[in-house]
């Protein structure tokens, strides 16, 4: 793991909010980018690194929720959140034009757009979690009120 020298749209935008945040890169050249396999990269447990799920209810409105890398979305709940009465993930063909990123690489800073964004409630269970810095292979830890705040976001039960 390696502090990052690398500037994305996210960790620019985290720079400028006066975010706390810091930037590791780390290897993927063995091709596991998962949830799991970054948190074993990163020396950290998967309840705190966190993943960035991009979702849309009927009438392509689009939500954001950032969920432990060791659980999953339950859509169920996050449509409750979201007081939408379902949601579905998007194709992954639509995530670059939607958001600017790409699957892997996918921050909840920096998107094209800022989209209504839930975080699961365990994040407030850590000082810092973890999430994507903007692109695969580019992690940032930042504390979980913090990001909420910079992105509008609301912590909510939304994982299973």
């Amino acid at each position: 793991m390696a502090k990052n020298s690398i500037k994305t749209n996210a960790l620019r935008l985290a720079e400028c909010a006066g975010l706390a945040f810091e930037a590791f890169e780390y290897d993927i050249s063995d091709g596991r980018i998962d949830g799991i396999s970054i948190a074993e990269k990163l020396g950290r447990s998967p309840e705190e690194v966190f993943k960035t799920l991009v979702t849309q209810a009927p009438g392509h409105e689009y939500f954001v929720f950032i969920v432990p890398a060791a659980g999953e979305l339950d859509l169920k709940k996050a449509a409750a959140a979201a007081g939408r009465k379902s949601i579905e993930m998007i194709p992954m063909k639509e995530l670059l034009p939607l958001t600017g990123y790409i699957h892997g690489g996918c921050s909840p800073l920096g998107m094209k757009k800022l989209f209504p964004t839930f975080i699961d409630e365990t994040a407030v269970l850590f000082d810092r979690i973890w999430v994507s810095g903007g692109k695969v292979g580019l992690n940032m830890s930042v504390p979980p009120e913090e990001l909420a705040k910079v992105i509008g976001a609301v912590f909510a039960d939304i994982a299973k």
